[in-house]
C-alpha cells in the first residue's frame, strides 16, 4: 500500500500540470513575415487553439535565415508547451543538410506535434521565357545554361528544393535567388529581376489568369482543382517531381507526453473543423492534421528523398 501511494503521489505532478496546461499565454514563433502562408496556418490554429484552451495563443513572427532563427529560438526554449514553432519543409527537417553550421539540430531538439497541412506548387515562367510548356521549358533550360533566376522562399523551401530536384533530374542550371516568402518574389518576378519559380498556387495564380506569368505544370500526382487546366507533373511523365510545400507544429523536445497529446488533439480538433479547412482550401493547402508519430514518420521520408536531392544537385543554402 505505501508502494502504491507512493507510485500515485510520483503521478500527481505530471497530470495536474497536464490538466491545468495552459495556465499562462502561450508564445507561438512563426520563422516567416505576417502575411505569408505559414502565418496564415499559424495564426488561424492560433485562434483556435485560444479558443478551445482559454489561454491567449501569442504569434511572434521571427524570420531570416531560411527560418532557422526562430526555429533555433524554440529549440532553445523550456520544454513545457509554452512555446511552439509553425515550422516549414526547411527548419523542420531540411536545413540540416543545406546549412553547415545550425545552431540547433531538427531531429534532436524539436519535437513534431502534427503535420497541419500541405499543398502542391505550381511552375510559372515570365512571358520572356521561351517556353509554352513544361517539355519546352526542360529543352530551353538545356539550352541557355545559367541564363534564368528562380526565386523561392528561402533556403530548404519546397520552392527551393523542387527546382534543384527538377536541376539535378534534367541536367540542367539555373540560378537560385531566395526571398523571405512568396510576395517578394511575385513581386520581382513580374518586374523581370527573375524569370521562374515554384509556388503555391494561390500565390500565382492571379498573375496567370492576368497574362502576366505562364504557368506550365504542378507538383502533384493529379491537377489542383484552383487550376484544373494545369497539368500535373505526373500526367506529363514526371512524377519523380512530385513535391509538396507543408506546414507543422512542433515543440521543443522533451515536452512532457501528457501536455504533447494535449495540444496534439487540441490541434487535430482545431484544424479540422470545418471554416478552417474552407480557409486553408483558398490558400490551396489541405488539411493533414496528424498525430505526432505520423508526423515524426512524414519527417524521416522528407528527410531520405530530400538529402538525396541536396547531395546530388549540390544544392546549399549559404
Amino acid at each position: 500500500m505505501r508502494m502504491l501511494a507512493l507510485l500515485l503521489f510520483c503521478l500527481l505532478p505530471c497530470t495536474a500540470s497536464s490538466q491545468q496546461y495552459p495556465a499562462k499565454p502561450v508564445r507561438v514563433v512563426i520563422p516567416y513575415p505576417p502575411g505569408s502562408t505559414p502565418d496564415i496556418v499559424g495564426r488561424t490554429l492560433s485562434t483556435r487553439l485560444q479558443e478551445s484552451l482559454g489561454q491567449p495563443f501569442v504569434v511572434e513572427n521571427r524570420t531570416g535565415a531560411g527560418g532557422n532563427i526562430g526555429a533555433e529560438a524554440v529549440a532553445k526554449a523550456p520544454a513545457d508547451g509554452y512555446t511552439l514553432l509553425i515550422g516549414i519543409n526547411g527548419p523542420a527537417a531540411i536545413n540540416k543538410f543545406l546549412y553547415r553550421n545550425l545552431g540547433y539540430d531538427s531531429d534532436k531538439d524539436l519535437l513534431p506535434v502534427s503535420l497541419l497541412a500541405s499543398a502542391p506548387q505550381m511552375l510559372v515562367v515570365t512571358p520572356s521565357v521561351e517556353a509554352n510548356d513544361f517539355r519546352a521549358f526542360v529543352r530551353y533550360l538545356k539550352s541557355n545554361p545559367g541564363r534564368l533566376s528562380y526565386g523561392s522562399v528561402g533556403g530548404g523551401s519546397a520552392s527551393h528544393l523542387t527546382m534543384e530536384l527538377l536541376k539535378s533530374d534534367a541536367g540542367v542550371f539555373i540560378v537560385h535567388i531566395p526571398y523571405r516568402g512568396f510576395p517578394p518574389a511575385v513581386t520581382d518576378m513580374l518586374s523581370g529581376n527573375i524569370q521562374t519559380m515554384f509556388a503555391i498556387v494561390p500565390a500565382v495564380l492571379p498573375q496567370v489568369r492576368a497574362g502576366k506569368l505562364r504557368a506550365l505544370a504542378v507538383t502533384g500526382l493529379k491537377r489542383s482543382p484552383l487550376a484544373p487546366e494545369v497539368p500535373s507533373v505526373a500526367e506529363l511523365g514526371y512524377a519523380q517531381l512530385e513535391s509538396l510545400a507543408w506546414i507543422g507544429l512542433l515543440a521543443p523536445a522533451g515536452l512532457p507526453q501528457e501536455i504533447l497529446h494535449r495540444i496534439n488533439s487540441q490541434t487535430i480538433r482545431a484544424m479540422r473543423a470545418t471554416d478552417t479547412v474552407e480557409t486553408l482550401g483558398k490558400q490551396g493547402f489541405d488539411v493533414v492534421a496528424n498525430s505526432p508519430a505520423e508526423f515524426s514518420a512524414w519527417i524521416r521520408v522528407e528527410q531520405a528523398k530530400w538529402s538525396k536531392v541536396i547531395r546530388a544537385s549540390g544544392a546549399t543554402a549559404e
